[in-house]
């Protein structure tokens, strides 16, 4: 096959592109940077032809533009697996819907269970072999691609080529139109710059982690701030297996931190499926032999992670309840963000050899209507509030005031446990609430 004639014949513009979407279609947008910029435009464009059209897509980067054309959802329905800033905004509009998902099935899903009509992914420049590539964002890209009736990918030469792994790109034969878009540079998030707080918690984590330790870091300033106080540690010969590649990890690397040379799977590799972070980050994945991007099935899966010796999970939560019962995703009925990989790595982490673990917070928060410190140590959640993590699986909880572990802690263990990492001036409330509820043993060393 010629591939560059086949180029020409594929080549087309954003406007013509959009033309194969019909009435009812399920078009998809993808996931993260590969939501295409030129095609939601001129898909925003047809609204006037169309009707209830339905597209999903996850951690949005940018506004889109199928929603600004369309303030009263009257032709497109936006559905998001996993809620960034703008999804949550958008939500709160009446303009973002949310779809559950345990981070792992998200190919399973595409492959088994749902329709695409139309797939709309950013991709890479093609390269000699007629394959273009998914750059930062693997997570579904191929399952997505494989099962829609048409594919258009929309090239953007700033997006850096992301090695396998695996199925980190299509070919140009199962690649059904090409446009060429306006070639925007990827959208860069800064990290947050941590709390006293935060870094209290990460000194914490810091300490419970070993030479040749493989790390995860979820999504949130905390979990980059344990990598951060990482790359300032003597820890050495660390490995890399992540859902989510941030600054983190290249600071790991620039400190000699980040080898993967002791990593009992992809050794010699840091493994990842979708990145964001900065302009340095981007380069720094750009043809990089020592990273391979993979799909979320094999990089969340419970099994793999289980396999890495050491395997050190940090992720984020909103609160806790007096059982254990995590909240990472809303805040009562106010969905927030969504499951992501919590749980598939609490899971692999700790039937790990050597696993770990760990479920950070921060004890407090301020609430933005009435200005209150509020507990995020709750006797119960909230109604509606999404339990992320059960109780059966919360294990290593860590605030600024300790670290506990509830693995196999009878109920009220683990009162007596999670009350002593809340802040102190909520304590005597919630040794109430938990005596009233039944979880509270009258010789419990709290009750003084």
């Amino acid at each position: 096959m010629d591939f560059a004639q086949e180029y020409g014949r594929k080549l087309t513009t954003a406007e013509q592109a959009v033309k194969v979407v019909k009435a009812g279609d399920w078009v998809d947008y993808g996931f993260c940077q590969n939501v295409c910029v030129a095609l939601d435009k001129a898909l925003a464009a047809e609204r006037g032809r169309l009707r209830d059209i339905k597209v999903r897509g996850c951690l949005a980067m940018r506004p889109l533009a199928i929603l600004e054309a369309d303030p009263k959802r009257e032709v497109f329905t936006y559905n998001s697996w996993h809620f960034g800033g703008y999804e949550r905004k958008m939500a709160e509009r009446g303009l973002c819907s949310f779809i559950p998902l345990l981070y792992r099935n998200m190919p399973l899903f595409y492959r088994n269970d749902i329709e695409v009509d139309v797939a709309m992914l950013q991709v890479a420049p093609m390269d000699r072999h007629g394959y273009f590539n998914f750059s930062v964002s693997n997570s579904a890209s191929m399952a997505i691609a494989e099962k829609a009736k048409k594919v258009i990918v929309e090239v953007n030469a700033n997006m850096p080529r992301a090695l396998g792994g695996q199925e980190e790109g299509v070919h140009i034969s199962a690649v059904d139109y090409i446009v060429e878009g306006d070639n925007p540079a990827l959208v860069e998030i800064s990290a947050a710059q941590p709390s006293e707080a935060d870094k209290k918690v990460a000194r914490m984590i810091v300490e419970q982690i070993e030479d040749g330790s493989t790390i995860q870091l979820g999504i949130g300033g905390m979990p980059n701030s344990v990598g951060t106080m990482i790359a300032a540690s003597d820890l050495k010969d660390l490995g890399m297996h992540t859902e989510m590649l941030v600054d983190a990890y290249l600071a790991m690397h620039k400190a000699g931190k980040l080898t993967n040379r002791r990593k009992t799977v992809d050794k010699g590799k840091g493994a990842w499926t979708f990145a964001s972070g900065s302009r340095e980050l981007y380069d720094w994945i750009d043809g990089n032999p020592g990273l391979a991007a993979y799909p979320v099935d094999y990089v969340n899966s419970p099994e793999v992670i289980a396999r890495q010796y050491k395997m050190v999970s940090v992720n984020n939560c909103l609160g806790v309840d007096l059982f254990g019962q995590v909240s990472a995703e809303s805040a009562g009925v106010r969905h927030i963000s969504g499951t992501g990989g919590q749980v598939d790595f609490l899971t692999g982490a700790y039937q790990a050899p050597g696993g770990k673990c760990f479920l950070c917070f921060t004890s407090t928060y301020t609430d933005k209507k009435t200005g209150a410190v509020k507990s995020r140590v709750m006797p119960q959640l909230a109604a509606g509030e999404i339990v992320t993590s059960p109780r059966s699986q919360g294990h290593y909880l860590v605030t600024e005031w300790g670290m506990v572990n509830l693995a196999g802690r009878s109920t009220w263990e683990r009162a007596e446990l999670i009350i002593s990492i809340a802040h102190p001036d909520f304590r005597e409330e919630l040794i109430r609430r938990a005596d009233e509820m039944g979880i509270w043993r009258y010789s419990n060393k709290l009750r003084g």
